[in-house]
C-alpha cells in the first residue's frame, strides 16, 4: 500500500516536460531489502534503485543515462494462478527503465506501474486480466493501491489538495514536500488517511520504511532516498 504523489511540469518550448515525485514504500519490515544504489551491475548496468533480497527485483528503479525512473505500487487482483506459477513482479520497476513495459497477459499479482521519462509520465495497472494505461496529466496527482487521483482512496482524498496547493515547481520543492509529508503524520499511522503508515490493522504486514524524492528531466535524473529510524513512524530526524 506504497504511495506515490508526481508534479508533471508544463510542455516546455523545446516539447519536453519534467517530473518531480516524492514516494512512500511500505513493506513488512521483515523482508530484507537494501538502500538505494546498483544492485544488478550485469542485467541492468548503470541502473540505481530499492532492492528486495528475497525476489532480487526493485520497489524503485531508475536508468540515469536514458532519465527513466518505475515505481511498483501492489494492487488487488483477481489473478486466477496456483501461487507457485505466479512470477515476481520484482522484475517490472527493472525491465521498465530498461525500456521493456510488461504486456498482458501477466503471470503476477496486481500491480499499477508508475513510468516516469523526460517527456512523458504514466501509470500501467495488471488486475489479473486486463492491463490499462493511464497517461499521467500535467499537474500534480497521487497513485496508491487503486487508480490515479482515485477519490475513493482515504489519504488521496485526504493530502491530494494540500499537495496541489504546493506543486513542486520551486528550487525549494523537496523541502516543501517533506515538510508537507511530516505534517501529514500529524496523524496515527493506522488512520486510513495517512501516508506514513501502519497497515497491519487494515489485514496486511506492512509497515512505511522510507521514502523517495526524485526528479526527471532532459537536464538529467536524480534520486535521493531517506530511511525511517522506525517503521511507520516520523521523527524530525528523517528531516
Amino acid at each position: 500500500m506504497c504511495t506515490v504523489v508526481i508534479d508533471v511540469a508544463e510542455l516546455a518550448t523545446d516539447g519536453s516536460r519534467g517530473s518531480r515525485l516524492l514516494a512512500v514504500r511500505d513493506e513488512d519490515p521483515q523482508r530484507a531489502w537494501d538502500s538505494l544504489g546498483e544492485w544488478w551491475p550485469e542485467r541492468y548496468p548503470g541502473v540505481t534503485g530499492i532492492r528486495d533480497r528475497r525476489a532480487g527485483g526493485a520497489w524503485l528503479a531508475a536508468d540515469p543515462s536514458s532519465r527513466r525512473l518505475a515505481v511498483l505500487l501492489n494492487r488487488a487482483d483477481v489473478l486466477d494462478l496456483p501461487e507457485d506459477q505466479v512470477l515476481t513482479r520484482g522484475t517490472l520497476a527493472l525491465e521498465s527503465v530498461a525500456g521493456r513495459s510488461p504486456v498482458a497477459p501477466l503471470r503476477m499479482h496486481g500491480f499499477n506501474l508508475l513510468e516516469v521519462g523526460p517527456d512523458a509520465a504514466r501509470v500501467l495497472s495488471w488486475d489479473g486480466e486486463s492491463l490499462t494505461e493511464t497517461p499521467v496529466p500535467t499537474g500534480v496527482h497521487m497513485i496508491a493501491h487503486d487508480g490515479l487521483d482515485d477519490p475513493a482512496t482515504a489519504r488521496i482524498a485526504r493530502w491530494l489538495p494540500e499537495f496541489r496547493a504546493h506543486a513542486a515547481r520551486s528550487d525549494d520543492w523537496d523541502a516543501e514536500w517533506i515538510e508537507l509529508l511530516a505534517a501529514s503524520a500529524a496523524l496515527d499511522p493506522t488512520d486510513d488517511a495517512a501516508i506514513i503508515r501502519d497497515n497491519r490493522p487494515h489485514g496486511y504486514p506492512t509497515q512505511s520504511l522510507l521514502y523517495c524524492l526524485a526528479a526527471v528531466g532532459h537536464s538529467g535524473l536524480d534520486v535521493r532516498q531517506t530511511t525511517l529510524p522506525t517503521p511507520a513512524h516520523w521523527s524530525r530526524a528523517d528531516d
